[in-house]
């Protein structure tokens, strides 16, 4: 492939654009567990948990995929996939297959032998590399299912092929305290990758920016033929742990034209507010991400027609407030409430409250995440709480207002999140 081939093409053009992402399969990595976020993945997937008032974690991703024009994709499962399948099912099969497009669950089956499920993340798409070579892409990208952003996926297609790049991975700059956790890259002037390290004990700064390292999003992009060969080559070798961040990635920048593209390129955004990327993957992560969307003005805007994030819900009647009597009034205020809910004489600040959500008289919500179809009783306070979903806050309880006594019965983070789940209350 020489450069007089790509002289020509605007690359920002939506139609050169379009014909990448009609050649893309997508592959979205959502069998993890999220153990950092504790009992509230005891009975799902990290990818599976709700988030924003109405949506599931993975929907940013598949809304990305979507409105990218990418519509051929895999979704590997595999710890307690149970509800995000259904999930998947209900609110994901709106594609056309008639005209090749698909979002397919592809759990763990065992398909290279009876005693290995997905050993890692390459051996993810490794154990699935049949089905994804049906679809003849020309280029596959790799996705996590537990991130929350907005993102065009035609955009870092666009710089690939630009590139002539046989891998491209996205990245963004973290603080260096915080790249411990990430795979950290080196780069040269021209954005190709020179060294790339998962998750190093001391990690390096950026040339020029001290204290800021350059660090992986787990969003890559490969020319199908060339990933289909080093997923093959990581197979075969023995010692490998049979993942991308750890093993394929290494090997790939040391060999191959590898090249990174900045978050800030291919973003969805709100001019003048920088990218929005956040990992929630522990519970305080968690509960400031869903905390900024009831501010005045969210980093997040969930309201961007343009963009839309799908998903499924069940029909709900709207939310209703309910009695305007002095101390027994029901308001909401700095707060996201969803279909279904009820608040009776209560008073709910700075909250976030999910579908089916009833809030009784007297009772006063602040500052908490309230999962779908939770009853809380009279004379109930809940203060920087996480509220399971189907949960039952029984009279008079208060939670969030003394620290000790809820670690006797909750979980209460460092910062003072407390999580409640059913499992706990049955419990008390």
């Amino acid at each position: 492939m020489n450069d007089a081939q790509f002289s020509t093409p605007d690359f920002r053009d939506p139609r050169f654009v379009s014909h990448l992402t009609s050649d893309t399969f997508a592959m979205i990595l959502a069998g993890g567990r999220g153990s950092r976020l504790h009992q509230l993945t005891d009975w799902r997937s990290k990818p599976a948990v709700p988030f924003g008032g109405k949506f599931r974690i993975i929907d940013f991703t598949l809304s990305n995929c979507v409105n990218s024009g990418v519509r051929h994709v895999g979704v590997a499962t595999q710890y307690k996939s149970q509800s995000l399948i259904r999930h998947l099912q209900l609110g994901w099969s709106f594609l056309d297959g008639r005209l090749g497009e698909f979002i397919e669950i592809m759990p763990a089956q065992q398909q290279v032998n009876e005693s290995s499920w997905y050993r890692g993340t390459a051996d993810a798409l490794f154990q699935n590399m049949r089905e994804i070579r049906a679809s003849k892409p020309k280029y596959v990208l790799v996705l996590s299912g537990d991130h929350i952003y907005r993102m065009d996926y035609g955009r870092i297609l666009a710089s690939h092929v630009a590139r002539q790049a046989d891998l491209t991975v996205a990245c963004i700059e973290v603080p260096l305290e915080e790249a411990k956790g990430f795979g950290v890259m080196a780069v040269d002037k021209e954005q190709r990758i020179t060294a790339f390290e998962e998750k190093p004990s001391a990690p390096k700064s950026l040339p020029g920016k001290p204290g800021t390292a350059l660090a992986s999003m787990g969003i890559y992009v490969f020319n199908a033929a060339f990933l289909f060969e080093q997923l093959q080559r990581d197979a075969d070798e023995p010692h490998s742990s049979h993942d991308f961040g750890k093993d394929l990635l290494p090997h790939c920048v040391k060999r191959y034209r590898s090249f990174a593209q900045s978050f800030s390129d291919s973003h969805v955004g709100e001019e003048g507010k920088p990218p929005y990327w956040r990992d929630v993957g522990t519970l305080d992560a968690y509960w400031e991400a869903n905390m900024d969307l009831v501010q005045v003005l969210p980093q997040l805007n969930l309201y961007d027609e343009h963009w839309p994030i799908w998903t499924w819900q069940p029909q709900s009647p709207p939310a209703k407030f309910v009695f305007d009597h002095e101390g027994r009034r029901g308001a909401a205020l700095d707060s996201t409430v969803s279909g279904g809910c009820i608040v009776s004489g209560a008073t709910v600040r700075r909250s976030m409250l999910f579908s089916g959500v009833h809030v009784h008289s007297h009772s006063l919500v602040e500052d908490s995440i309230v999962l779908p179809n939770v009853q809380i009783a009279r004379h109930c306070v809940l203060k920087k709480c996480i509220i399971d979903k189907d949960c039952k806050i029984t009279e008079g309880m208060r939670i969030g207002v003394d620290a000790e006594a809820d670690r006797k019965r909750f979980r209460v983070t460092d910062s003072g999140i407390t999580l409640v789940t059913r499992d706990m209350l049955e419990a008390v």
